[in-house]
């Protein structure tokens, strides 16, 4: 292993040991509480349950199709939701006519409350897949319509003076110019978009469905079974940061270049603490020299 590389590891442990030793007092602290009685096992069980329970279900085999369930829904109403709103997005952003004409539905959309719009569009789509991902597509689409709308319309004014007297058409601009600074903001409302297309999924399975996480949670509520009820929502967590990491990697990988510029900023500052500070005695005698 390379030093920076070894120094890579070493600051990320520092940086995962605080949180680590957060979780491990918070489950000690609950299974305490649960465990003396201070709080209903109704309410709050004990975190070994919930283990036993996630073990269960895991080992069973029970759990996967549901799993794979809410995962095609999630994602499934991500793509859609997301190139609907890229696509509308980038029109805005080329013609003010287009941009008054979608911004006000878009609030609108915004601001409706997608959890009384859930039967409805299950009544529409029926209880399959196909109303589940119409929730989270439509969840989804606000954060990518308005941080690709701002990404595609911060564009330095100069820069776009450079290409229009090198007679660039607008296409050449916008695939050349605006898009490619406008990415970083466009995945920042993606990151945000996949979490929000599992909370659609997920409230479309509360409402009516026939597999999914939401339903499993659903069942063990009814059941009284709060262990199993958890455990299923941590696997949901699990999901969650597992869709968010994909979109992680996938911005390092399509925009490269910050995360270069990212890395060379942070050797500098390594490079800059590890340089020996001179001693007084050292610039008192340089001063001689001098």
């Amino acid at each position: 292993m390379s030093g920076s590389a070894r120094k890579g590891a070493v600051v990320s442990a520092r940086a995962i040991w605080p949180a680590a030793g957060l979780f491990v007092v918070l489950v000690v602290a609950l299974e305490f509480v649960a465990s003396v009685g201070l709080v209903s096992a109704f309410v709050l069980p004990r975190p070994s349950e919930v283990f036993f329970s996630l073990s269960d279900l895991l080992l069973s085999g029970r759990v996967w199709e549901h799993v794979a369930a809410t995962t095609f829904e999630t994602v499934a109403g991500f793509l859609i939701g997301s190139v609907a709103a890229f696509v509308l997005a980038v029109l805005a952003s080329m013609s003010d006519l287009a941009r008054r004409a979608v911004y006000p539905y878009v609030i609108a959309l915004q601001v409706t409350p997608l959890i009384a719009v859930a039967p409805l569009i299950i009544a529409w789509l029926g209880f399959g897949y196909s109303s589940k991902i119409a929730i989270a597509a439509l969840i989804c689409f606000f954060p990518v319509f308005v941080n690709t709308a701002a990404g595609m319309m911060s564009t330095d004014r100069t820069e776009e003076e450079l290409f229009q007297s090198l007679r660039a058409g607008k296409m050449q601009t916008l695939v050349r110019l605006r898009l490619p600074r406008a990415l970083p903001t466009i995945f920042a409302g993606l990151k945000t978009a996949m979490t929000l297309a599992l909370i659609g999924a997920v409230v479309g399975e509360f409402v009516s469905a026939e597999r999914g996480l939401g339903v499993l949670v659903t069942r063990y509520s009814y059941q009284l079974a709060v262990s199993a009820a958890f455990a299923v929502v941590i696997l949901l967590t699990a999901l969650g940061l597992l869709l968010y990491g994909a979109m992680v990697l996938v911005e390092r990988y399509v925009v490269y270049w910050r995360s270069d510029s990212r890395l060379l900023a942070r050797e500098r500052r390594q490079s800059t603490r590890s340089e020996p500070t001179p001693s007084p005695s050292t610039r008192t005698a340089a001063g001689v020299e001098t």
